[in-house]
């Protein structure tokens, strides 16, 4: 939707990276508040309520042609998209036994990447064969009735039972936040989610658009091959972690996913098998996240795991803000003055110049986690 996002309101690759930054910003920014609600309110209010949020702010966004009011209400919909995640942690947490957690988790990551899946080529035929907007409004009344679904049929635990087991503190902060392992682990994670959270969430379709003149449907298929390899990444990568350690795995990923990206900026032709290959070795890759929870996990007291996993999702999310902001710059500086009827046209080289900070910031990353890993083994 980046074309007509950007003729509906006439801006350029800096501002419609800072409009895809926004979602970000909310999402990450009600990482812990969620986890504070979901603790001491009944998760169907909070998760009914926050899914109405997401559905009723991208609405407005849909409708709307004040600048402005699309700034406030992307940023509500990643506000309201934060339950996501935490939501059915919570839930999964208050209904099954401890021993199953890790396997209903994977069923839900499975689930939640099949809609990451479907927002790729069926979405595109969508909007070919109608506009943008009457799309956009369909999944915004999806997310309502998701909502107005969990208030009415979610159960809640009783209320005394969730206080003997909330866990979830403040004052844990200050622990958390002192430990320079943890920020490390952060921040590689930050540099490292470029290929998932920059390409593959907004950069990648324009680009294969640009780069190999495919339409719209053919290149948001390939893209979905990157949501495609992360069904089988997390499987993998855990399986891998058993007999390499979690810090090489993740090393080894970054670098990875340096190289893929290297590969398709090289100027390769294009090769529909070859280009699918790629990014489906970038999905599995790009599960190295999943690696990251476990690491964090394993630094900390098990009464901080709560406020870590949201913690390090928190920073996790701010990577898809640093590179949408950076990358809509970097198109801009090498923007070559062309337009169409007032809407800047941005060449090949354009996306060239921004996509490369990606496997830049990826081997930064990669290089910080496996210094990490050295020096906590030598210790």
């Amino acid at each position: 939707m980046m074309q007509p996002i950007m003729e509906q309101f006439s801006i350029d690759a800096s501002h419609f990276g800072l409009l895809a930054a926004l979602y970000y910003y909310g999402y990450a920014g009600m990482q812990i508040p969620v986890a504070i609600m979901l603790d001491k309110f009944s998760a169907k209010h909070i998760i009914g309520i926050f899914a109405l949020v997401c559905g009723l702010a991208t609405i407005t966004f849909t409708y709307t042609d004040n600048w402005y009011v699309a700034c406030i209400s992307r940023f509500l919909v990643g506000a309201g998209s934060a339950v996501g995640f935490l939501g059915v942690s919570k839930v999964i947490s208050d209904w099954f036994p401890k021993d199953n957690y890790a396997k209903m988790v994977g069923y839900s990551f499975t689930i939640g990447l099949m809609g990451a899946i479907y927002g790729g080529r069926p979405i595109s035929i969508l909007i070919e064969n109608y506009s943008w907007k009457k799309v956009a409004f369909a999944l915004a009344l999806v997310s309502i009735l998701i909502g107005i679904g969990t208030y009415l049929f979610l159960r809640s635990k009783d209320k005394q039972e969730k206080e003997q087991e909330n866990q979830f503190k403040l004052v844990n902060f200050k622990t958390l936040l002192s430990s320079k392992s943890i920020w490390i682990i952060a921040l590689a994670n930050l540099l490292m989610v470029g290929s998932l959270e920059g390409f593959g969430d907004v950069w990648g379709v324009p680009y294969l658009m640009k780069a190999h003149d495919l339409v719209k449907s053919d290149a948001a298929e390939l893209i979905s091959f990157i949501f495609i390899g992360m069904l089988f990444g997390g499987p993998l990568l855990a399986f891998l972690s058993k007999y390499l350690g979690n810090y090489r795995v993740i090393s080894i990923c970054g670098i990875g996913m340096a190289i893929c990206f290297l590969t398709l900026l090289s100027g390769i032709e294009y090769n529909w098998y070859y280009f699918a290959a790629i990014f489906f070795l970038v999905g599995i890759m790009c599960c190295y996240q999943v690696i990251i929870f476990a690491t964090g996990a394993e630094l900390v007291n098990p009464q901080l795991l709560g406020v870590t996993i949201a913690f390090l999702n928190c920073i996790n999310m701010l990577g898809g803000s640093f590179f949408h902001t950076l990358m809509g710059h970097i198109m801009d500086l090498f923007w070559t003055g062309i337009q169409n009827e007032g809407v800047k046209i941005y060449t090949l080289e354009s996306y060239e110049a921004a996509l490369i900070a990606i496997p830049l910031c990826s081997m930064i990353g990669a290089s910080m986690i496996g210094l990490l890993g050295y020096n906590l083994r030598t210790k």
